[in-house]
């Protein structure tokens, strides 16, 4: 009897690999970590005194490193005890409690025709990788090119280009004997009865084949060269073989890297990076992400995380991160993706969030300046809890009881749809725990205000211990405010150390002078602060400007800043520049001189990136050519690294000559009026 593909992974995916296995081996308690679902033993199929026998649940799959042999739950039973396949089918089912199919003709037929069709999409998936590297294909080259993607990457992800035509790839499958059903079928053709001529489905298009957990090709998705194209992206519709909704991008290879990971222990080095699975957006993401050495990323398919790719997600790992842009779209993202993952929750299974910095995607960050900046995001990963918490805490103002008590009515509504019991009670009680904290905050903070107002109208001073800066006054923290307490606490309780200069400069200059923002406001709002701090007050920056637009003032900019925690650091910023004497960046310039001096000081931040960038990449291309012994561009690739190390020197000791540079006209002038 055939069974189906479906039955099949049906009842493996239902008992884990260990229950068959374990019930003919030890399992070895030095090594194994069943919580993992990563069991070592001592192989059953030779002799062994040292376990290097290993499955692994999440895989379905075991290995032994001694002898060799492979294979999932059906090999094992086949190869150790010699049942028929019939057999071990059957004892799995029994122990999956899943009953046997009866013999159903039209669904053995189907199962052949989907092996025809993956065959189809490989031949399709071949002729794509051909056409990329034929005349035609030079502008999909030269964009993957630009992209900063290696002829290495490219080959691993079989990346290809489809011409410009609207027939080559169906005349080339109807050249080596495909039939047009199978064509159609496999979506690489638009057809229907209101067609009179099926045409290629993808034309002008850079493609990026899709596969399934098998790694086949079961799909692709292509994207457009042309600016005009109607979707810039475009994935095969629904088939035989691909329902979008079931499906993530890289899965194989994302699953293999964490097995890897697994075996050679990085994912206690690294369990930010190693030991979960990330998933981010796109195509590109997850392609940048593993040639930076990132290789467990996943992505959708150009639509909202699903139910079932969720549960892809935590077949892999119970900590799945979701990553998401920093821009208002990101967070509309993941404001679904809570929702749709809280009603699921189980003990143990839960998922992160890790929000970029606005305006940045994982391709940019790694491109420009490798995995570290990416690396620190998900270090900084958020708690589902502490996503929810954070969602309907910011919604609004709660000075009164029953804003207060909306608030708290709106989160016990959110808890609540979380099915299992214990999860359940546990989200509750830590809604009572912040609930509490927050309320508290909020009742010092008031109090502290009235006696701040009542030392303000007794004229009582700071020397004489009362005023603003008395005990009894409010502690800076409670002036700080409601966003202060839910999301700037590092702010009030210590700064990383002093910015870079030049991105002191491009901060407060921008604070001091807010009309220089809308003049450039693309260029200057994607500016990139390494300073983690800077990050999330150039976040705020943004916000302001977004919503009052050339309206913003200074005034109203600084307001909104210390609002939310940044009083400390505009502070230091201030006291930083002043102590640099770069009066340009200063409420005291003139507007002439604050652009001149704001268009000097971008210039050497981009020009010192992009130094950084470029030094990095001969760094990669010279271990390259290490490894594979090319004296000759060893050498060449030396010199070239000297000449940007040099500059890159010359730049960071430029910085110092910044002092004093924006007293064009005599409108700035020093503490002493020099």
């Amino acid at each position: 009897m055939r069974f189906s593909n479906s039955f099949l992974d049906e009842i493996r995916d239902r008992v884990p690999i260990s229950d068959v296995i374990g019930k003919r081996v030890t399992w070895d308690r030095k090594k194994t970590n069943a919580s993992r679902g990563d069991y070592w033993a001592c192989c059953p199929f030779h002799g062994e005194k040292s376990p290097s026998f290993h499955c692994e649940d999440r895989k379905g799959r075991y290995h032994c490193f001694g002898c060799g042999v492979s294979g999932d739950h059906f090999r094992f039973l086949t190869d150790l005890d010699g049942m028929a396949f019939p057999e071990a089918v059957q004892q799995i089912a029994d122990l999956a409690g899943v009953a046997m199919p009866q013999p159903d003709v039209e669904a053995e037929k189907r199962d052949r025709q989907r092996t025809g069709l993956q065959d189809v999409m490989e031949m399709a998936t071949q002729f794509f990788e051909a056409q990329l590297q034929t005349a035609g294909g030079a502008r999909a080259r030269a964009y993957l090119r630009d992209r900063g993607l290696t002829g290495r990457t490219i080959e691993t992800f079989r990346l290809g280009y489809a011409p410009e035509s609207r027939n080559a790839l169906k005349e080339h499958l109807a050249a080596k004997g495909v039939p047009k059903d199978q064509i159609e079928a496999c979506g690489l053709v638009v057809h229907g009865p209101d067609i009179p001529v099926s045409y290629d489905r993808f034309r002008d298009r850079i493609m990026f084949p899709i596969l399934s957990s098998r790694e086949k090709v079961i799909a692709f998705g292509g994207r457009a060269m042309s600016p005009d194209a109607p979707a810039k992206y475009l994935n095969s519709n629904e088939t035989e073989l691909f329902h979008k909704g079931n499906v993530l991008y890289n899965f194989a290879r994302a699953r293999k890297a964490m097995s890897r990971a697994g075996r050679v222990g990085n994912a206690a080095q690294n369990e930010n990076a190693a030991g979960t699975i990330i998933a981010v957006e796109g195509y590109m993401d997850v392609i940048a992400l593993h040639q930076a050495g990132i290789e467990n990323a996943v992505a959708p398919l150009g639509t909202a995380l699903t139910e079932n790719q969720m549960a892809l997600l935590w077949k892999l790992t119970q900590q799945p991160v979701l990553c998401f842009d920093g821009d208002s779209a990101g967070i509309r993202a993941a404001n679904r993706a809570v929702d749709l993952a809280l009603p699921h929750l189980k003990p143990g299974f839960s998922v992160r969030f890790a929000m970029l910095p606005d305006g940045k995607d994982p391709d940019d960050l790694v491109r420009h300046e490798g995995r570290a900046p990416f690396d620190k995001v998900l270090a900084s990963a958020r708690s589902l809890s502490e996503m929810v918490w954070l969602r309907e805490a910011q919604a609004g103002n709660f000075d009164t009881p029953e804003q207060r008590a909306q608030l708290e009515a709106t989160l016990k509504q959110v808890v609540s749809v979380i099915a299992d019991e214990n999860v359940r009670r546990h989200y509750g009680q830590d809604v009572r725990d912040r609930l509490n904290q927050f309320f508290q905050g909020a009742s010092r903070q008031q109090n502290g205000q009235r006696n701040f107002d009542r030392n303000q109208r007794h004229g009582t001073s700071r020397n004489g211990g009362q005023g603003r800066g008395a005990p009894n006054g409010p502690r800076t923290s409670e002036r700080s405010g409601i966003s202060d307490r839910l999301a700037r606490s590092s702010l009030v309780s210590g700064h990383q150390a002093l910015p870079p200069l030049r991105e002191s400069v491009l901060a407060l200059t921008i604070v001091n002078h807010p009309q220089l923002l809308f003049e450039e406001y693309d260029e200057i709002s994607a500016i990139d602060y390494d300073n983690r701090d800077l990050q999330r007050f150039w976040s705020s920056v943004l916000n302001a400007a977004a919503a009052k637009g050339p309206r913003l003032s200074r005034e109203i900019l600084v307001e909104q800043l210390e609002a939310e925690g940044f009083g400390e650091l505009l502070k230091s910023l201030d006291q930083q520049i002043r102590f640099a004497r770069l009066w340009t960046a200063t409420t005291a310039a003139a507007p002439e001189d604050a652009r001149e001096g704001y268009i000097q000081a971008l210039s050497l931040h981009k020009r010192t990136k992009a130094l950084l960038w470029q030094r990095r990449e001969l760094e990669s291309e010279l271990a390259y050519a290490t490894e594979e012994g090319d004296d000759d561009a060893v050498s060449q690739i030396l010199r070239n690294l000297q000449e940007v190390q040099l500059e890159v020197t010359r730049l960071e000791n430029q910085e110092a000559i910044i002092d004093g540079f924006g007293v064009l006209s005599g409108r700035v002038k020093g503490p002493a009026g020099k």
